[in-house]
């Protein structure tokens, strides 16, 4: 019986071991060292310019992007990046790990309390709604998608990514309470949203070639959404107690601790899978409970995500130039680009609306919520590892789909986020004119 996701990404076929002549060759497909050179040169080139560049509208995510584009294809088509290659499989778990391990952590939920009102308008209200809305136009514009299929897709990219727009929510024109409600939407939203989309994934296989019943799908996805939290909160309530001890005793260097961090992540991914829980929901899991029980031990975890962790996130934005999008501009038509305008806008911009009712905010406000909300890493993942798990009926063009969104919010929001936060925080520099925009709220964290 087939697994849907992390799991049967564990499951896949070993590489094929074969005997010549005495010597052990490994024929799985790999990344070629040319590729690793170029890889090497991007990150180093990118690396010198920076600086420069973070007063531009050019951001990392956009330049790996069309570095792929350029060099995945063509005359200059010197890289070799495919998703069928295990590599690359790795490469995707271990950044949706960490990146749902790292956006858990960095929230923290105690200081979030006093001040839930714009965040749990967003996630509570303006995220149900962007998914039925997102599943209601899917189905218009796709008829022959089925109800689940929308749903799947409204689901994958309902997960926002302020990362794309890091002018947004690092200018300090911009008031404080909007960049707040932005960054921790993000944190959280791709969490919440995965237990989402696995559950109308896995719903949406049967007939799909699948031989389970509806009640063994059910039973399948009541599993992975309950054992992974279990084994996230275990993993990291014990292991953050394992780590605050040592370190309390002077036995842990920092070096170490960064690592530890990572560990902890990794080892509630697996452990979940061990007993038949969902991976990625106990890396979530695992994150939010360690950033609030040991709120200490993250200020590592924060520095090896901005260094380490974003070369993982910026190599997928290379895979997705390399391999994913030029398929999915090939396979591209007008109802696919029609729906990918429309999520970056109505199916977004409507349910935030809705969301701030009586929240006091102005409406350039509520525009500006409503615009940054980039779809980016998380529905990129959630397409690279479970829609290709998944037996969907018309699984290709949900793929299509999210990948063109993606690229195309790369683009949009990288594009406007320096001139859009400029041109907001001269507008809402005010605080007599937009008296609930700078009500005071404690900063958390970014994901650069």
């Amino acid at each position: 019986m087939r697994s849907l996701g992390p799991s049967a990404l564990l499951e896949r076929d070993q590489p094929e071991i074969t005997a010549v002549t005495g010597d052990i060759v490994d024929t799985t497909p790999s990344v070629d060292s040319t590729t690793f050179m170029l890889i090497a040169l991007f990150v180093l080139g990118y690396g010198l310019v920076s600086k420069r560049l973070e007063r531009t509208i050019v951001t990392p995510p956009m330049v790996f992007v069309v570095l792929g584009l350029v060099f995945g294809s063509g005359s200059l088509a010197t890289l070799s990046m495919h998703i069928d290659q295990g590599v690359i499989h790795v490469l995707a778990e271990l950044t949706l790990v960490l990146v749902l391990f790292g956006d858990a952590a960095r929230i923290d939920l105690r200081t979030l309390r006093t001040e839930l009102g714009l965040p749990v308008r967003l996630l509570g209200v303006g995220m149900p709604l962007t998914i039925m809305l997102g599943a209601l136009v899917a189905k218009l514009v796709f008829p022959q998608v089925t109800w689940l299929e929308a749903a799947a897709l409204g689901a994958i990219l309902a997960p926002t990514d302020a990362a794309l727009g890091q002018a947004v929510v690092s200018t300090p024109s911009v008031p404080l309470r909007i960049r707040q409600a932005l960054n921790v939407e993000s944190g959280l939203n791709d969490g919440i949203a995965l237990p989402v989309v696995l559950i109308f994934a896995a719903l949406a296989s049967m007939g799909g070639g699948e031989a389970r019943t509806a009640s063994e799908w059910i039973w399948f996805a009541a599993l992975q959404v309950t054992l992974g939290p279990l084994a996230g909160f275990a993993v990291a309530w014990v292991g953050g107690r394992l780590i605050n001890g040592s370190e309390s005793r002077g036995w842990m260097n920092s070096s170490f601790a960064r690592l530890a961090g990572i560990a902890l992540a990794l080892l509630a991914f697996t452990g979940a899978q061990q007993i038949g829980g969902n991976g990625f929901i106990a890396a979530f899991v695992a994150g939010m409970t360690l950033g609030n029980s040991q709120r200490g031990q993250c200020e590592y975890l924060y520095q090896f995500l901005e260094a380490e962790g974003q070369l993982l996130v910026l190599l997928v934005f290379l895979l997705l130039g390399v391999s994913l999008a030029w398929p999915a501009i090939a396979q591209g038509n007008g109802r696919i680009w029609l729906y990918a305008a429309l999520s970056l806008t109505v199916i977004r911009m409507v349910p935030v609306a809705i969301s701030m009712l009586g929240s006091g905010l102005r409406a350039p406000s509520v525009v500006f919520l409503g615009w940054f909300g980039p779809r980016g890493l998380a529905s990129l993942l959630f397409a690279i590892l479970i829609l290709e798990e998944a037996a969907l009926p018309h699984g290709a063009l949900v793929f299509d789909v999210v990948i063109l969104t993606v690229l195309a919010s790369v683009f949009a929001h990288g594009m406007s986020a320096a001139p859009a936060a400029a041109w907001y925080g001269q507008m809402a520099g005010d605080a007599t004119h937009c008296p609930e925009e700078h009500k005071t709220v404690v900063e958390q964290p970014l994901r650069i």
